[in-house]
């Protein structure tokens, strides 16, 4: 990347080093950018912290998603801005600043895949890797007006990429339109092994629907019925889903939150690097999960993600608000930011407790921010969603 171009702020000034790619392939001709965790060889891997980054070292192989889009043709442009340790939803590092969000600059781009979303939303590659834990792909992709997925757990690989939690990390991706994001899927997701069926049943959670504000709710009916819409439905079938949103986010905290520290905390005792406002405390908080309460964590983990897969069964698809709403104001203080994310949580920790797949769409808007509505299919069914996501685009 010339960083005399990257007006947004989106990318690391890292000496551009060489990275070669194929000269054909499906994604010839498309430019990439790929968060600052997963390892590019020639380019350090610094996790959007200054210890990370000077214990890192120059790396000399490239993680194999990256390199299996290199080698379909694609051409790295750099790597992006992360937040802390990817362990945030608001898309301010401490250290490397603020990405600009392409679509409503005085919003917030969303964490910790900012500087990926920023890169996209802002027309300087052509779609971005990032990673997605508790909603680090799906945030951004709603704030700044993106396709965006978090892939079933495991379907792309993550060697080669710092963890934050491990149980939880997915790779995800952004584009700005369907059809990019439906070449960069093919490359990255192959064939699902539990393909959807031509007909679907089309679910609308409604717990998950009452989280929002009434005018949320307004700004979501002209998406949630072009969806319907589209997929021949008239209207989406209404369940409930069979856990209390505010016990799985407690639990999906825990899960989280035991493992960053797992991950992280030796290197933070150690080194005590400075953590910027709100990482501190979210690490401080992690260091007191105890042993029993990630144990009853993942008991629970196991029976939702039973449940939820008895509710789909083989095709149903949820039609769902990917977060709380709009993208916050860069102006709004942290309390204000933390309970949006909070509140986001609850609904992003479906998908993260499951482990099933996730896409959102920009398909909304509110005060003339994008806003996002997302699908959420069985457990391997993640091109079946790739080509429900094509569908509803090219339905007028």
């Amino acid at each position: 990347m010339t960083l005399i171009n990257d007006t947004a702020h989106a990318f690391l000034p890292y000496p551009d080093a060489p990275v070669p790619y194929a000269d054909e392939g499906l994604l010839a001709g498309l430019c990439f950018g790929v968060k600052d965790l997963f390892d590019v060889a020639g380019y350090p891997t610094g996790g959007g912290q200054p210890f990370v980054l000077a214990m890192s070292g120059i790396k000399t192989k490239t993680a194999p998603t990256v390199q299996h889009l290199l080698d379909a043709g694609a051409r790295f442009v750099g790597k992006t801005v992360t937040d802390e340790l990817a362990f945030s939803m608001n898309g301010n590092n401490a250290h490397f600043g603020v990405p600009v969000n392409g679509a409503a600059a005085d919003r917030i781009s969303g964490g910790s895949s900012s500087g990926s979303a920023s890169a996209v939303s802002n027309n300087l590659c052509d779609f971005a890797l990032g990673s997605d834990t508790g909603g680090s792909v799906r945030a951004p992709a709603n704030h700044c007006g993106l396709y965006g997925i978090r892939p079933s757990h495991g379907r792309i690989s993550l060697a080669g990429v710092l963890d934050l939690s491990p149980s939880l990390d997915t790779c995800g991706y952004f584009a700005r339109d369907v059809e990019t994001f439906a070449r960069v899927s093919t490359v990255l997701l192959g064939e699902d092994l539990a393909a959807l069926p031509t007909h679907i049943r089309l679910l609308q959670p409604l717990d998950i629907w009452g989280m929002l504000d009434e005018e949320v709710t307004m700004a979501q009916a002209g998406p949630l019925a072009r969806v319907e819409a589209a997929l021949g439905k008239a209207d989406a079938t209404q369940v409930i889903l069979d856990d209390d949103p505010d016990t799985a986010y407690w639990r999906f905290r825990h899960i989280q939150g035991h493992e960053a520290w797992t991950v992280n905390g030796p290197m933070i005792e150690r080194y005590c690097p400075p953590l910027g406002p709100g990482i501190a405390e979210r690490f401080a908080w992690s260091k007191t999960v105890t042993d029993e309460q990630f144990a009853v964590a993942n008991v629970y983990r196991e029976r939702f993600k039973k449940n939820l897969a008895d509710l789909l069964g083989t095709d149903g698809v949820l039609v769902m608000p990917t977060v709380a709403d709009i993208a916050p104001l860069l102006t709004d203080g942290g309390e204000k930011l933390e309970s949006y994310r909070n509140r986001s949580i609850q609904m992003l920790c479906v998908a993260g407790l499951s482990g099933f797949p996730q896409i959102t769409l920009p398909l909304g808007q509110r005060l003339g921010a994008p806003l996002g509505l997302s699908l959420l299919g069985p457990a391997g069914s993640d091109r079946g969603l790739v080509r429900l996501a094509q569908q509803i685009a090219n339905t007028a």
